[in-house]
């Protein structure tokens, strides 16, 4: 049996106290993440890391949008469509007006969320885009129990057009930008394990979609969502709550760091 853990942006502005976008509870789901890798190093076949890694400048930032006074808007306001037609926000850069409203449109009519504006967050060449160093110290043990073996690192989020929560895909597909659409390269190396372990942050967002997206291109059997090592934004509570029933009832196996391997 091949067995392998993704974990989903385990990076300091999510999982460390001091971060920009704390997650209560992640810097434990980081603890219980190293205490699985360490004592499964020789039987963690592979391991994959997803980095959330954005600009300052991004559609869900405030920097990109202006209230009716010229301000930005506070991290945690919502944008609604609704809100974009009566003026209440638009568009700081003239260029990108009429594509705001069609993003917002777009995000409305998928029925997932609204678009949200968050703290700037795991901006790229900053501590905050780092993986937290709890978790970091057992990958690099991973690493040197086998030397040739590495972790396996994907990257999302750099489109400042759109948000970016699954590690497969874009909220919104960008035309001009290949790395927004769907990450077969990533899935494909995903189903040559068994046993394909989801943790990470935040349940809510990131690690739900991440989710959704797999079931669509991966057998069900072979998903694994740890239900104790991902934790979610504060607010979103009952959206985790929701994933979790969610995957339960599509067949995914619920189970603990603990229960994995053992």
């Amino acid at each position: 049996m091949i067995n392998t853990l993704l974990i989903i942006d385990p990076q300091n502005d999510f999982c460390d106290p001091a971060g920009a976008l704390s997650v209560p509870g992640a810097d434990e789901d980081c603890a219980r993440l190293a205490s699985l890798i360490r004592r499964n190093i020789a039987k963690l076949d592979s391991i994959h890391i997803t980095m959330d890694t954005h600009h300052l400048y991004h559609v869900a930032h405030p920097i990109f949008w202006l209230d009716q006074n010229g301000k930005m808007p506070d991290p945690f306001t919502i944008i609604t469509l609704e809100d974009i037609r009566a003026g209440t926000y638009r568009a700081a850069v003239d260029q990108y007006r009429h594509y705001a409203e069609e993003y917002v449109t777009t995000l409305e009519q998928t029925g997932k969320y609204n678009l949200c504006i968050w703290p700037p967050h795991c901006l790229i060449g900053t501590w905050g885009h780092n993986v937290y160093k709890p978790l970091a110290d057992a990958l690099h043990e991973w690493e040197m129990s086998v030397p040739g073996r590495i972790v396996d690192y994907t990257y999302k989020g750099s489109n400042v057009r759109t948000e970016h929560y699954s590690a497969i895909r874009a909220e919104v597909s960008d035309a001009a930008d290949p790395g927004s659409r769907t990450n077969f390269a990533l899935i494909e190396r995903l189903k040559t394990a068994d046993n394909i372990a989801i943790a990470g942050e935040a349940l809510s967002h990131c690690v739900a979609n991440t989710v959704r997206d797999l079931v669509t291109t991966i057998p069900v059997e072979k998903l694994i969502v740890l239900t104790d090592v991902s934790s979610c934004v504060t607010g979103f509570e009952h959206l985790g709550k929701e994933f979790i029933d969610e995957a339960a009832a599509t067949g995914i196996r619920l189970m603990s760091s603990r229960e994995y391997l053992a």
